[in-house]
C-alpha cells in the first residue's frame, strides 16, 4: 500500500492531551493518528481502500510498546497471512527497534491457535507433537473412509465431503453440533456419521488439520475456564487486521478472548467483504458495536491511492448495498480521466480493444507493469492470452496458471492430442487413468515395457496388452474399452467440428461427470474453462490446426526480466494497484456472477458489488471497463446486457463510449475471425505478418515437435513382427505364468498352456526359450 504523504500536504496535526505527538504518529493524518491514541476500550477502525490502515495498525502496535502500556508479550496481534505478520513487525521494528522481538504473539489465527494448542493438547485427546496434515494427506484419509463404509466414491467424492468438513469447521461447528440440514448434505444423511468418523481417526493419529488448529482451541476455551482465563490475563490489548474477513470460528474465538478487557481493536472495511465462499462473514464487523457496546468507530476515509474520479465511482456504486456501516472516500490528489465504460460486440473484440489500449500506453511510456487485467472468473483469460500472443504482448498470470496450463485443460489437450497423434506417448500417459479408472503404475510399466520391446506407441501397444492375459483382466478390459473409444473418436475428428469432438470426448471419457460429482466451487471453475477451451476450438476447422495454435501460445515464454501486463481475478487483486486497471467482462451473468446469484441471492448480489467496488479502487490513475454485447457460448451467439453495476455508477464520474454501429453489427454478426483465413497468423509488434503468414500463401505446413502431422496410422498398423525362434510346441517361460507349452500361434500372440495357470495368451516378447 502507498504510504500517506508528508505531514504538509495531509490534515492538520493535533497534539494528543499528554504533549506532544510520538514520532511514529507525527505523519498520520487526524483520524490515523485518533486511532493510535486510543488505547482503551474497544475499537472499530472503518478503513476504507487505501486510506492507510497498515500504517495506522503498525503505529498503534508501536504506541501500545512505547508507551509502556503492556509488554510485548502481553499484546495479541492477528493478521491473515504470514505476509502481513511479516510486514507488520518490520515496520514496528522500525518504529521501536529490537522490542519488537519481545512480540511473539504476532502472526496469523493459524500460527497463534497452533501455538496454542501445543500447550493445551492433551485437552482434546492429542499430545503436544501432533502432527497437521495437509490437503492430499486428508483426501487420502476420506478417501480410506468413504472405501470402509460402503459409500459410492464417485457419488459421493472424498473432495466434497473434505469441503464440508472445512465448512463446519469455518462455522465453529463439532460433529453433534450439526443439524439435519447439515447431517443431509452428504451420503444421502450420513455426514454427521463421516465427520465423526474422520474425527477419531485423526486423533488415533495424533493429527488435525488446519481447521482443527482454531476449532479444537475454541473448545478449549468453552469447556476449560481456567485456560480461557489465563489468556485473559495475559492479553491486555487484541489487535486485528482484515476483520470483515474473519469467519464463524475466528470471530467466536476473538470474542471470547476479548470479552473480560475489552480492549480489542479490529481493522477492516466491511465494503472490502468478498470472501464469503471460503467462510467469510461480513455480519461480523456489521455487528461489532452490538458486541462490545460503547465502541468507538473511527472513519479512515482520505484515500491516498485514487482520483477523486475513482473514488466517486466506486462510492456511488457501493451506496447500492444495503448492508454497511457507510463512509465517504475522498483525496487530495488532483482530477484526473473520469472512468471509461466501453461497449464492444464480442469477446474478440473486447480483447482487441483492451490490447490496442495497452499498446498505446506503452508507447505513452507508461510500465507494463503499471497495467492490470482483472477478471470475475479464470476462463475470461484465455481471449486475453490468445490476443497477446498475436501482437507479442508480455504478460503474466497471477494467483493461477496461464489457461492453457491449467491441469484440467492439460487434460483435455491431451485426450485431443492422442486423437491427432497416436505416437504420442506423454500425451496418453497423463489420460490413461483420468479420470481415476482402476489402472496403477503396474499396468503403465507393463504398457512401457512392452512397447518399448515392440518399439511401437504405447497406445498401440495398450491395444495389443488388452487383447492378451498379460494384464489382469479388469485392467485389460479397462484399457480395451478406452482405446475402441479412441478409435471411434478418430473416426469422428474428420467427421466433427474440433470443438464438438472435445465435447464428446469429455462426455463419454467420465472426464466431466468427475469434475460434476465434487460440486465445489474449484470444480465449477474448471469446468467453466473446459467450456471456454470448447469456444476457442470454434475459431478453428481442425483439431491439428488448433493443436499447433496451442503449441505456439505455449512456446511464448518471456525473460522474467522483462515487464509484463497483468491478468488475474478481482478477488487475487484485493490488496494491490496499478496506475491502470481494465475490468472486461461487466455483463449480466458474467459480472454478477448468475451461479453466485443463484446460490445466494440478494446477500451474494451485495458481495458482487462489493467485488466490483474492490476491483475499481484497484486503480490509481485510469480506470476502464468493458461490456460485451454477445458472448458465444457453445457455438451459439447469445446477447448479453451491461451489468447493472454500470448503470449504478454516477454519470458524472463515468465516461460511456461504444465500439458499434449499426452497419457494424450487422456486417459483424454474420462475420468472425473465422473467416479470415489470416486471422490466426502470428503478427509481430509492429502489426507486421510473421513467418506463418508465409506459410498460409505457400500452403506449406509446419507445426511444433508435438502436433507434426504424419500420415494416419492405425493401432494395427504398429503390429510387431511375429518371433521365428518360437515353435509349436516349444517349451517356454513367462515371469507371472511360469512354464508352459506354445499350443497356437497368431502374429505375436501365443496361445500357451501354462503347467500351473492353464491356457494363457500372452504377447511373444514376454516369454523365452525354457532351457
Amino acid at each position: 500500500m502507498t504510504n500517506p504523504p508528508s505531514p504538509q500536504t495531509s490534515a492538520p496535526k493535533t497534539n494528543n492531551a499528554g504533549g506532544d505527538i510520538p514520532a511514529y504518529a507525527a505523519r498520520l493524518n487526524d483520524p490515523q493518528k485518533d486511532a493510535v491514541l486510543t488505547t482503551e476500550g474497544p475499537v472499530l477502525m472503518l478503513a476504507g481502500a487505501g486510506t492507510g490502515k497498515t500504517a495506522a495498525l503498525t503505529a498503534r502496535l508501536a504506541h501500545l510498546v512505547a508507551m509502556r502500556k503492556a509488554w510485548p508479550s502481553e499484546i495479541l496481534c492477528v493478521t491473515f497471512t504470514n505476509k502481513a505478520a511479516r510486514e507488520m513487525r518490520e515496520r514496528v521494528g522500525g518504529h521501536i527497534g529490537p522490542a519488537v522481538e519481545g512480540i511473539p504473539w504476532l502472526g496469523t489465527f493459524h500460527s497463534i491457535a497452533a501455538k496454542m494448542l501445543r500447550r493445551h493438547a492433551e485437552l482434546v485427546g492429542l499430545q503436544s507433537n501432533y502432527t497437521i496434515i495437509d490437503t492430499d494427506d486428508q483426501l487420502r484419509l476420506l478417501k480410506q473412509l468413504i472405501r470402509d463404509n460402503d459409500v459410492d466414491e464417485k457419488r459421493w467424492p472424498p473432495r466434497q465431503l473434505a469441503g464440508l468438513i472445512d465448512s463446519w469447521k469455518n462455522r465453529g461447528l463439532n460433529p453433534k453440533d450439526l443439524d439435519a440440514v447439515d447431517n443431509e448434505t452428504y451420503a444421502n444423511g450420513r455426514g454427521q456419521e463421516f465427520y465423526r468418523l474422520y474425527q477419531d481417526r485423526l486423533k488415533a493419529l495424533n493429527a488435525c488439520d488446519f481447521g482443527d488448529l482454531l476449532l479444537h482451541v475454541l473448545n478449549i476455551f468453552r469447556t476449560h475456564h481456567e485456560v480461557l482465563g489465563q489468556y485473559r490475563q495475559r492479553f491486555k490489548y487484541i489487535l486485528v487486521d482484515e476483520y470483515q474477513d474473519t469467519n464463524q470460528v475466528q470471530y467466536l474465538w476473538l470474542r471470547l478472548l476479548a470479552q473480560e478487557r475489552k480492549n480489542i481493536c479490529v481493522v477492516g472495511d466491511d465494503d472490502q467483504s468478498i470472501y464469503s465462499w471460503r467462510g467469510a462473514e461480513v455480519a461480523n464487523i456489521l455487528r461489532f458495536e452490538k458486541d462490545f457496546p460503547g465502541a468507538k468507530v473511527i472513519k479512515l476515509e482520505q484515500n491516498y491511492r485514487s482520483t477523486p474520479e475513482i473514488l466517486g465511482a466506486a462510492s456511488g456504486l457501493i451506496h447500492a448495498n444495503s448492508q454497511r456501516l457507510g463512509k465517504e472516500l475522498w483525496t487530495e490528489l488532483p482530477k484526473g480521466d473520469k472512468v471509461r465504460v466501453i461497449g464492444v460486440w464480442d469477446a474478440p473484440e473486447e480483447a482487441r480493444r483492451v490490447g490496442e489500449d495497452i499498446e498505446r500506453l506503452e508507447r505513452e511510456g507508461a510500465p507494463l507493469d503499471e497495467i492490470a487485467i482483472l477478471v470475475r472468473a479464470q476462463y475470461q483469460t484465455r481471449e486475453f492470452e490468445d490476443r497477446f500472443i498475436q501482437i507479442g504482448l508480455n504478460y503474466r498470470i497471477i494467483g493461477g496458471f496461464r489457461f492453457y496450463e491449467r491441469a484440467e485443460i492439460r487434460d483435455a489437450l491431451a485426450y485431443l492430442r492422442v486423437i491427432a497423434q497416436p505416437a504420442d506417448d506423454l500425451a496418453f500417459e497423463r489420460i490413461y487413468n483420468q479420470p481415476k479408472r482402476g489402472l496403477g503404475a503396474k499396468t503403465l510399466e507393463k504398457m512401457y515395457q512392452y512397447a518399448r520391446a515392440a518399439n511401437m506407441p504405447l497406445a498401440a501397444a495398450s491395444l495389443q496388452l488388452a487383447d492378451s492375459d498379460e494384464l489382469p483382466k479388469r485392467a485389460g478390459n479397462t484399457i480395451g474399452a478406452l482405446m475402441r473409444d479412441f478409435l471411434r473418436w478418430r473416426e469422428l475428428e474428420t467427421q466433427t467440428a474440433p470443438a464438438e469432438l472435445l465435447r464428446i470426448v469429455l462426455d463419454e471419457s467420465g472426464y466431466s461427470a468427475m469434475l460434476e460429482a465434487e460440486r465445489s466451487t474449484e470444480a465449477a471453475g474448471r469446468i467453466e474453462n473446459l467450456s471456454e477451451l470448447a469456444r476457442a476450438m470454434e475459431d478453428y476447422e481442425t483439431l491439428g490446426d488448433f493443436l499447433e495454435h496451442v503449441s505456439l501460445v505455449m512456446d511464448n515464454d518471456s525473460s522474467p526480466d522483462e515487464e509484463k501486463v497483468t491478468i488475474m481475478t478481482m478477488h487475487g487483486a484485493k490488496g494491490l494497484e496499478f496506475n491502470n486497471v481494465f475490468l472486461p467482462g461487466w455483463e449480466e451473468g458474467v459480472f454478477p456472477s448468475q451461479r453466485s446469484l443463484d446460490e445466494g441471492g440478494l446477500a451474494s448480489l451485495e458481495e458482487e458489488r462489493r467485488l466490483a467496488y474492490v476491483a475499481i479502487t484497484r486503480a490509481r490513475r485510469r480506470c476502464t471497463i468493458l461490456h460485451a454485447a454477445n458472448r458465444r457460448i457453445y457455438g451459439q451467439w447469445t446477447s448479453s446486457i451491461p451489468s447493472r453495476f454500470v448503470e449504478e455508477l454516477p454519470e458524472e464520474f463515468v465516461e460511456k463510449e461504444t465500439t458499434m454501429s449499426g452497419g457494424a453489427s450487422l456486417w459483424r454478426a454474420n462475420w468472425s475471425e473465422s473467416d479470415d483465413p489470416f486471422a490466426h497468423v502470428s503478427t509481430n509488434r509492429s502489426g507486421t505478418r510473421g513467418p506463418g503468414f508465409q506459410r498460409a500463401l505457400s500452403g506449406s505446413y509446419s507445426a511444433s515437435p508435438a502436433v507434426v502431422k504424419e500420415p494416419r496410422r492405425s493401432a494395427a498398423s504398429f503390429a510387431a513382427k511375429p518371433r521365428s525362434d518360437i515353435a509349436l510346441g516349444a517349451r517356454v517361460f513367462h515371469d507371472k505364468f511360469g512354464y508352459g507349452t506354445v499350443m497356437a500361434q497368431e502374429g505375436n500372440k501365443l496361445e500357451i498352456n501354462f503347467e500351473q495357470s492353464g491356457t494363457k495368451r500372452v504377447i511373444d516378447s514376454f516369454i523365452s526359450l525354457a532351457d
